[in-house]
């Protein structure tokens, strides 16, 4: 305590114990067969962290999690916090020695495992392990490490709210990942935006769809609690399953990336439901085809954008006056942008390489920069990596858009995604978006190829919906009827898209493999 009585030091710790005290008996948490209340959910939360205080762990220490959308990693953005230690949660489809990096660079000591992922830590020594065998029942190492924890709360060691709450890896796709790091005070202003932009209350009946080791599920294990909704855990993402559960559970929200979503979409059992379910999107920009297709099967979609370094989602796409008198094509279009800064966030900026605004014309192109509440303290044990990603007080998106007379932003692309063919920009996005719209695609991504007249021209990766046919210059004459000719892709290939172990496409492995042997520019 600061001996001030009109404020005390902000987390989302403290979500837990008003909502165990508000509604003991109310559904916290539905796993299968299990159920939890949150008056449960706290004791098991307070088993553990007493257990970790008497582990003879230091403050600031970090304990990692490598586990599915399971309890055990809901209770731990709780538990670890509480006792005062940082948690590191592991994603789950990386490989040995990526996982042995991160445990060896966090210096965490000790890592719960998950029983299907035991193999991932041959490597890792010297750490304390405990395994989860997902049973919830006597006998399950986890469950019997609970069992010798005290039921009461653990004191409150939090001094400052900018202390480290969690440490989120990148996913590292261009050198080894880097920990960025999420404080209390942070948690907890991007866990409230999410239930004021996502539209959560206290009847909120939330899907795990979402890896909770991503950005700590965009904060959402924190946001859903804030408002005593129900978590909804799914172990695997399997597209019936969530037609199921949505059903069975009375499902109100889940987030997912635009891949996740369309699974969604695509899969057999997808009907227009009766009632609507809140979907928020990020990752990647959504189509409006995708967009559009949500909607018709009464699943309001609500686009969000972020980063790893901006604790998941930063900006919301909320549309203004009139929005309703659009066609629905308008609609989509218009919610594919990627909008402004959530209320407990600051607003974004578009900017030229001096930092200068660039113009809200909708055409002029520019980085995304942010700073604010909703940005991470920077990367753990990386000054250099810090200093550069966030120069001049702002934290560097490398993403490129477009302002808007409105004030929203729209991204044209990732800058190292950029095609100049001939001198002319080529959004890759556009050209993804475009082909979204044939009626045989699922998806599509696109990169540039080398190309001794122009330089450079850009190359299709789809994958066609199950049943569905279409050839290359097919694909190529539908986007030339709809988009600027020389921004068509000049070959098209059809197959499954390499993707990242949270669901974005690996355009990079894509572009590699085209220019192999080649000297890519750098734009």
């Amino acid at each position: 305590m600061n001996g001030k009585v009109y404020r005390s030091e902000l987390t989302p710790v403290s979500f837990l114990r008003r909502s165990a005290y508000v509604f003991p008996e109310k559904p916290a948490v539905v796993y299968g067969g299990r159920r939890y209340t949150y008056a449960e959910l706290e004791e098991r939360v307070n088993r553990l962290s007493s257990r970790l205080k008497e582990a003879g762990l230091s403050k600031g220490d970090r304990v990692a999690f490598l586990c599915p959308n399971t309890p055990p990693l809901l209770e731990a953005h709780f538990a670890v916090p509480a006792a005062g230690l940082v948690l590191v949660a592991i994603n789950t489809r990386l490989g040995p020695d990526e996982v042995s990096y991160i445990i060896e660079h966090s210096g965490a000591k000790m890592v719960f495992v998950d029983a299907e992922l035991e193999r991932l830590l041959a490597d890792v020594e010297d750490v304390e392990k405990v395994r989860i065998d997902d049973t919830g029942e006597a006998g399950d190492p986890y469950e019997d490490y609970l069992a010798e924890g005290s039921p009461e709360p653990v004191e409150d060691v939090l001094e400052d709210e900018e202390e480290t709450i969690s440490i989120n890896y990148t996913s590292g796709t261009t050198g080894r990942p880097k920990g960025v790091m999420y404080s209390h005070r942070g948690a907890y202003l991007s866990a409230l935006g999410n239930v004021i932009e996502a539209g959560m209350g206290y009847e909120t009946k939330y899907l795990w769809t979402l890896p909770m080791f991503h950005c700590n599920g965009w904060t959402f294990p924190w946001a859903v609690t804030a408002i005593a909704g129900t978590h909804v855990c799914l172990r695997k993402v399997d597209s019936a399953r969530i037609w199921e559960l949505f059903e069975a559970e009375e499902i109100t929200h889940y987030c997912a990336a635009p891949t996740v979503q369309i699974g969604i979409v695509n899969d057999e059992n997808a009907r227009e439901l009766e009632r609507t379910i809140a979907a928020v999107i990020a990752g990647a920009p959504p189509s409006p085809t995708l967009i559009g297709n949500l909607t018709e099967l009464n699943i309001d979609p609500l686009h969000v954008y972020g980063l790893t370094e901006v604790y998941g989602p930063i900006t919301v796409n909320r549309p203004g006056p009139g929005f309703d008198g659009l066609d629905l094509e308008e609609q989509a279009r218009l919610l594919a942008r990627q909008g402004q800064g959530y209320v407990t966030a600051d607003l974004v900026r578009v900017v030229d390489d001096d930092m200068n605004d660039v113009s809200r014309d909708g055409e002029t192109m520019g980085e995304i920069v942010m700073h604010g509440n909703m940005v991470g303290k920077g990367y753990f044990e990386n000054e250099e990596a810090t200093r550069e990603a966030f120069e001049g007080g702002w934290y560097h998106s490398g993403d490129v858009a477009v302002w808007h007379p409105d004030g929203y932003v729209e991204i044209r692309d990732r800058s190292k995604d950029v095609i100049v063919s001939g001198g002319e920009n080529i959004s890759t996005i556009e050209v993804e978006q475009t082909i979204d719209q044939h009626p045989a695609v699922m998806e599509a991504a696109v990169v540039a190829i080398p190309d001794e007249k122009w330089g450079e021209r850009p190359k299709a990766f789809v994958t066609l919906k199950k049943g569905q046919e279409a050839t290359e210059q097919e694909i190529i004459d539908f986007c030339k009827g709809k988009i600027a000719r020389f921004k068509a892709p000049a070959a098209v290939e059809f197959g499954e898209l390499p993707k990242t172990s949270t669901g974005k496409v690996q355009k990079f492995v894509l572009r590699d493999r085209e220019w192999a042997g080649q000297e890519k520019r750098v734009h």
